[in-house]
C-alpha cells in the first residue's frame, strides 16, 4: 500500500487560510499602530495616545478618575486637557514598536502593564526607557507573559530611575535571570522588584 507524501488538499486550504488571516491582522495591526504626528498636534498627545491605545485594544486611565476608558467610542469629550492619561493597562493588546511615538509628550503616566502583548519585544522596553518624560513620571510597571522579550529589554529598564515598583512574570525569553535581576536591583536601589520567572 502506498501512502501519499503530500497534504491532503484539505489542510492545505486550511494552512493557507491561516497564513493569509495572520498576514491579513499583522497588517491591520500596523495600520493601528501608525503615528499621525498631525493628530497628536491637533487635539494633544493625550488624547491621540488614548485613542490609539484604545484602537490597538488597551485601556487607560486618566489623572482624578478611578474608572478605566475601554471603549474607543466613548472617549471622554470636553477640555482635552482635562484628561491626562496616568495609567495604561495594555493587556492583550496589538500595540507595537511603530506607535511608542504616541508616548513622547505624555506627562502624567505612572503606571504601565504589559500583559500578553505578542508585538512587546526588547526594542519596544529600550524606546519606552528614552522617554524622557517616563522617566520622570512612571512608578510602577508590570511585565507578564510578553515572549518576545529578553534579558537585553529588561535590563533597559535601568532609565526608569523613578521606578518604585517592577513585576516581571512568565518571560521565558529571559535567560540569565538571576544576574538580570542583579543588574536591574542595583541600578534601582529604591525598586521593589519582583519577579516569578521560573
Amino acid at each position: 500500500m502506498l501512502f501519499s507524501r503530500t497534504r491532503p488538499l484539505s489542510v492545505v486550504r486550511i494552512v493557507q487560510t491561516q497564513v493569509i488571516q495572520r498576514s491579513f491582522w499583522g497588517w491591520l495591526n500596523a495600520v493601528f499602530n501608525k503615528v499621525d504626528h498631525d493628530r497628536i498636534k491637533t487635539v494633544g498627545p493625550d488624547r491621540a495616545a488614548s485613542e490609539w491605545l484604545l484602537r490597538c485594544g488597551a485601556s487607560v486611565r486618566y489623572k482624578g478618575f478611578d474608572k478605566w476608558q475601554k471603549d474607543y467610542n466613548h472617549l471622554p469629550t470636553g477640555p482635552l486637557e482635562k484628561f491626562k492619561i496616568e495609567a495604561i493597562d495594555a493587556t492583550e493588546s496589538c500595540i507595537m514598536f511603530n506607535g511608542f511615538d504616541y508616548l513622547d509628550h505624555l506627562e502624567h503616566v505612572e503606571e504601565i502593564k504589559f500583559e500578553r502583548c505578542i508585538y512587546i519585544q526588547d526594542e519596544c522596553l529600550e524606546r519606552l526607557c528614552r522617554i524622557e518624560n517616563l522617566q520622570k513620571s512612571l512608578q510602577c510597571l508590570k511585565i507578564i507573559s510578553c515572549g518576545n522579550v529578553t534579558d537585553r529589554g529588561i535590563i533597559s529598564l535601568y532609565h526608569l530611575k523613578n521606578l518604585s515598583s517592577l513585576f516581571l512574570s512568565d518571560l521565558p525569553g529571559i535567560e540569565e535571570k538571576e544576574q538580570t535581576l542583579q543588574v536591574l536591583q542595583k541600578a534601582l536601589p529604591a525598586c521593589e522588584v519582583q519577579a516569578d520567572l521560573q
